[in-house]
């Protein structure tokens, strides 16, 4: 159990769950992921499921911040999930140092 909550996070990593959760939400799923990058834009995503393309959300979410030109991630947020480590490896190839949280419900555990 963890002794972090969403109320203890700051604005900006408090915003990647709302988007993250609002990601989940949109389509149903219980899972999504928000990622911000190194100039404060953020890019949200829930996993997905198709026949020929499967991706975690936060790989989803990775994997559009990488299209739109990202050069570094500051955050990473997966709600829903305890762990996302195929989103969080990809997280890491664009910046090694990325701080990332897992939440479920309001409860927060750090991943990096």
């Amino acid at each position: 159990m963890s002794d972090l909550h969403v109320d203890d996070l700051d604005a900006e990593d408090a915003k990647l769950v709302t988007l993250a959760r609002g990601a989940a939400g949109r389509v149903s799923q219980t899972t999504g992921a928000a990622v911000r990058d190194a100039i404060g834009r953020t890019y949200a995503s829930a996993a997905v499921d198709l026949p020929s393309l499967r991706l975690t959300a936060l790989q989803a979410a990775v994997a559009q911040a990488f299209a739109a030109g990202a050069e570094a991630l500051e955050a990473a947020v997966v709600f829903g999930a305890e762990s996302d480590e195929d989103g969080l490896k990809a997280a890491k190839e664009i910046s090694s140092d990325v701080t990332a949280y897992s939440v479920i419900r309001k409860e927060v555990n750090r991943l990096a």
